[in-house]
């Protein structure tokens, strides 16, 4: 990222029992990189907390930091799947990319994290 925004986090509230958190972020923008045009889509992010869970409000400002950034549909997915797997160690994560229909083509990424144990 351009300019770093840091992820909060807060303590797991039920560290003992797997979970599934579920945050949809259905307004993402970022920029082509080869047109310079807006990209719009849906980031969609699964997680298994072990002892963190990551503050919705940082979360919000770590995706607009993308609004400007000219960058690919893949290296974003998996930039956001390593920057908060990075940050709150998940048990497991998932990062689901859908951007809107460019020129009659849909997109969809996937990007995927499992605890090493």
């Amino acid at each position: 990222m351009n300019k770093r925004v840091e992820i909060e986090l807060f303590d797991n509230p039920r560290p003992e029992r797997d979970y599934c958190i579920t945050v949809r972020c259905p307004e993402f923008t970022s920029v082509c990189p080869r047109t310079g045009q807006p990209d719009f889509g849906e980031i969609v992010i699964e997680y298994c907390p072990d002892k963190s869970c990551i503050e919705l409000k940082s979360l919000k400002l770590y995706m607009q930091s993308y609004r400007n950034k000219g960058i690919f549909y893949e290296a974003l997915t998996n930039d956001i799947l390593d920057d908060l797997s990075g940050v709150c160690k998940p048990r497991w994560m998932k990062v689901t990319s859908r951007f809107t229909p460019r020129g009659g083509i849909t997109t969809e990424v996937v990007a995927e994290y499992k605890l090493e144990k």
